[in-house]
């Protein structure tokens, strides 16, 4: 094991330079796809690169089955039909799933295979314990969301929320990070200069506090000399804003995580915020690599 990282990262560092030949190509090409298997899905596409036996030992349903989630064979339609195990796992990398009647998006992050979700403000406003929380929006279907309904905030001298979510869809002994996705509608107005403060944990441990605005042009200090978390653009159109990050021990007994968020004083009326959901991914974003290990 400890011999195949190395050739990787040898592999790697000198810009993926084809090596010819390795003690390794000795090996049956069943026990080099056992051998990979047990790294992850950003090494294996980088071995497939070492040479002409790893390429095909990569391609191998023994290495990609190690990568999907014990429990795949749930999450995926009847009606969809895939080639190879490579194919399947790439597909619930780049095509999030549905799931909970459509209230619930969940994907896998293409390097490590850890699992990615996104609650739609419907779940989010589910998990709520505040009561009037309904009542502050106003929920509406738009072409490029990935749920049926957005939720589009109605007028409020306050923008706060606090609602729990299970951590069992999530991976296990992982950190992860949690993101509100939003838009502005063109009526939006009240979050100029505004921040809140936002608080992240694991229910009965220690909690993640930061301030964070929904103002793209605000400065970074704003409260009291401060740091105010920024939202920042996605590719898919709508805007981010992380919260905070909390570790998933996972194992037998799933915990739960609180979010909350609150305007600590009165500002102008807030109307307009249109959110999407949720998001929450592990923390350590990793390199990007493009998955072809054909």
């Amino acid at each position: 094991m400890i011999r195949l990282r190395t050739l990787i990262e040898k592999n790697r560092s000198e810009s993926r330079r084809k090596i010819d030949s390795s003690s390794f190509d000795s090996l049956p090409e069943g026990c080099i796809s056992n051998i990979i298997s047990f790294t992850s899905p950003e090494d294996a596409c980088v071995a497939a690169t070492v040479s002409k036996i790893f390429e095909s030992a990569v391609k191998s349903d023994i290495v990609w089955e190690k990568f999907l989630p014990a429990d795949y064979a749930s999450l995926i339609p009847p009606s969809r039909v895939f080639s190879s195990k490579k194919e399947l796992y790439f597909s619930l990398c780049d095509d999030p799933l549905l799931i909970d009647d459509g209230k619930l998006s969940i994907w896998l992050e293409k390097a490590s295979g850890k699992r990615c979700v996104m609650y739609s403000a419907t779940a989010m406003m589910n998990f709520s314990s505040m009561g009037d929380i309904f009542q502050r929006f106003e929920w509406i279907p738009i072409p490029e969301a990935r749920f049926e309904t957005v939720a589009q905030l109605r007028e409020a001298c306050k923008f706060k929320f606090n609602c729990r979510m299970n951590t069992r869809v999530l991976s296990p002994r992982t950190r992860y990070s949690v993101y509100i996705v939003f838009k502005k509608a063109d009526t939006c107005c009240g979050f100029k200069a505004v921040s809140l403060e936002a608080v992240v944990g694991v229910v009965g441990q220690d909690s993640f506090r930061r301030f964070i605005c929904f103002d793209t042009h605000a400065k970074g200090k704003f409260r009291k000399g401060k740091v105010v978390v920024k939202p920042e653009a996605r590719e898919d159109g709508w805007m981010e804003v992380e919260l905070g990050e909390f570790f998933n021990e996972g194992g037998w007994d799933s915990d739960e995580i609180e979010m909350t968020t609150v305007e600590r004083k009165y500002a102008q009326q807030n109307r307009g915020l249109v959110i999407l959901g949720i998001e929450i991914r592990p923390t350590k974003i990793l390199e990007e690599f493009s998955g072809r290990c054909l």
